[in-house]
């Protein structure tokens, strides 16, 4: 009997996307984490728009470096003017929080709650649907991360890394501290979540690999000597780049690291987090470039010069991937050849990954603006 191998693979690639969307707490549409779920695998279960136009803008009064995260209607950022912003999807205000201090990480959604750190190292807990401060948590120095999330089965832990040195483990229902893990350096990126192991790098240039039912560490292992992007995980392997121009693939249960690429030309950082979509990881670099590699094997398969550096993490879908750079293009690429869909000039530098909810896009820049891209 003769099978088809594609449709197989259609049908494999099919039910991961759908497997996404069906996380829980999460509806389709729902970008609540910023990359997408708890391992941060930076792909979404919708289709990006083909052809886009502006629909609005809403404006802050500074930088907005905080990528959005999206739950129902509702759109939730920070910015560096102190504030947290949640709009509709409209582009109306519905609300926003005054935190004292700038800021720059991304917000969490879960169960009705926005999580979110500030420059101060605060982490608070925010009502979405109210506005209304429900706890706040003090750390010891700068949060510029992400919040993620785990659960026992029982109960909710939110963990969230500083530049005090700590990934803290919090409960979510009181803001009371659970555990401190301590690095050996600030801890500037998101911790991802596979299983009952919290995955992480930091700038002492470990990969860290903590049972977070202890607050204990598996493992650290060595991969560079600054890591500033969070890892992505895929089926207990961590892609991750780092500033000395290197991206990893590692075991983190073995501890091995299975393959590593840099450009021998251009070795510049890696700032954002890869998008592990099939058999294939994407991420940008500050040397201008989107890079396309073999999950397997870490081979290119593609390359793309963007025309500026890339800190913004890339968001795949199942046939493109979206990214933005420092000038302020955003692009839309093929997976299969990098080829440009299209672009469209923000004129304001990306920092943060954009969200992708109900056909619409929405991204944050330098000039202290929200803006909604869709379809004409």
């Amino acid at each position: 009997m003769h099978i088809d191998r594609k449709i197989i693979l259609t049908k494999i690639h099919f039910i991961a996307f759908a497997a996404l969307l069906l996380l829980p707490g999460t509806a389709a549409g729902d970008w609540p984490e910023f990359r997408g779920g708890q391992g941060l695998p930076g792909i979404t279960g919708e289709t990006i728009p083909a052809r886009v136009d502006m629909l609005w803008t809403f404006q802050t009064e500074d930088e907005i470096k905080s990528s959005p995260v999206v739950k129902g209607n509702r759109i939730v950022f920070g910015s560096t003017d102190q504030h947290v912003y949640c709009l509709d999807t409209d582009g109306n205000l519905l609300w926003k929080f005054r935190a004292g201090n700038a800021m720059e990480g991304p917000a969490l959604i879960h169960d009705g709650i926005v999580y979110i750190g500030d420059l101060h190292g605060n982490l608070f807990a925010i009502d979405l649907e109210s506005g209304r401060e429900i706890w706040k948590y003090e750390t010891d120095n700068q949060i510029m991360a992400a919040p993620n999330w785990w659960s026992d089965g029982s109960k909710t832990y939110i963990l969230v890394g500083a530049y005090d040195y700590y990934l803290h483990c919090v409960d979510a229902a009181t803001g009371r501290g659970v555990w401190k893990y301590e690095a050996q350096n600030y801890l500037h990126a998101a911790v991802a979540v596979e299983g009952n192991m919290a995955i992480f790098g930091g700038c002492d240039g470990l990969l860290h690999v903590v049972d977070i039912r202890t607050g204990k560490a598996a493992s650290a292992i060595e991969i560079a000597s600054y890591v500033a992007g969070s890892a992505g995980l895929d089926n207990g392997r961590a892609y991750i780049g780092d500033y000395d121009g290197m991206f990893s693939c590692v075991d983190y249960r073995s501890g091995e690291i299975k393959w590593q690429f840099e450009s021998r030309d251009r070795q510049l950082p890696f700032i954002g987090s890869p998008s592990i979509t099939g058999n294939r990881v994407i991420i940008g670099s500050r040397d201008r470039f989107i890079y396309c590699l073999d999950k397997a094997s870490g081979q290119p398969v593609w390359q793309r010069n963007t025309g500026h550096r890339v800190d913004a993490s890339p968001l795949a879908d199942r046939r493109n991937v979206l990214v933005a750079n420092m000038r302020g293009d955003l692009m839309l690429l093929s997976q299969q050849n990098g080829d440009i869909v299209w672009t469209y000039e923000l004129g304001s530098p990306v920092i943060g990954n954009p969200a992708v909810s109900g056909g619409k896009i929405f991204i944050g820049t330098q000039d202290g603006a929200i803006y909604c891209l869709g379809s004409p």
